[in-house]
């Protein structure tokens, strides 16, 4: 799906994290892990999955991305790394960097998230489902936690309130216990100003909603998940 605040000439710049930076970004504890049955929506060419399938019960990561072969994905994630890292370094007064200490480094992480991504959905295709928000392709209560990075909250300018809340309400249906979602801050560096009536939206429906602080921080200010409980 989505991965950073960048705008390019297709809708979405397609990079991913690592499983460091999911540990921070939406302050994942162990016991959030293991023995859990857990999902990346939106995953992209993250790492997030590969790692934690070592140490959850499960973990399936859900994106209009997967698909293809490795081969034919390996050339349009460089390309997106290589785009994302110029733009870094163009723009690198606007982020905060006491996570990488710079752009080079940040640059690695991207590399590496998706040389561990290419490497698992090489052998382990099951954990890499096609499929897209708001209609996802797995059943009711499918998983413990749905993780959703980079995406919800980030594009006000092509993802409307409609769509946010079509979203969430089918994550709530996937997801037993929890549906965490990271940032809350759009493309235009303020809080999205769909958060709130979304948030009411769902407490309508009879979910519990909640936002938490997370020990991350690359787009200044950007330092809340939003949580859903389902009911």
């Amino acid at each position: 799906m989505v991965n950073e605040a960048f705008e390019v000439e297709a809708d979405f710049l397609t990079i991913g994290r690592t499983f460091a930076e999911y540990r921070r970004m939406f302050d994942l504890q162990v016991e959030d892990i293991a023995g859990r049955e857990l999902l990346d929506c939106g995953g992209g060419a993250g790492a997030f999955t590969a790692t934690a399938a070592e140490l959850a019960d499960s973990a399936v990561a859900v994106d209009p991305l997967f698909g293809p072969p490795p081969e034919a994905l390996e050339p349009e994630l460089e390309a997106a790394i290589e785009y994302n890292v110029e733009q870094l370094r163009e723009k690198r007064d606007l982020f905060v960097w006491d996570f990488y200490d710079d752009v080079e480094t940040r640059g690695r992480y991207l590399q590496a998230a998706a040389e561990r991504f290419l490497a698992d959905y090489a052998t382990h295709p099951e954990r890499y489902v096609a499929g897209e928000l708001p209609d996802l392709p797995l059943g009711d209560d499918a998983v413990d936690l749905a993780l959703v990075a980079n995406l919800l909250f980030v594009y006000d300018d092509r993802l409307d309130r409609d769509f946010h809340a079509a979203a969430l309400g089918d994550l709530a249906r996937v997801a037993r216990e929890e549906v965490r979602v990271f940032p809350l801050h759009s493309l235009d560096r303020t809080r999205s100003a769909f958060v709130e009536p979304v948030a009411d939206a769902l407490r309508a429906e009879g979910h519990a909603v909640e936002v938490r602080e997370v020990p991350y921080e690359f787009q200044p200010g950007a330092t809340e998940m939003l949580v859903v409980e389902p009911s």
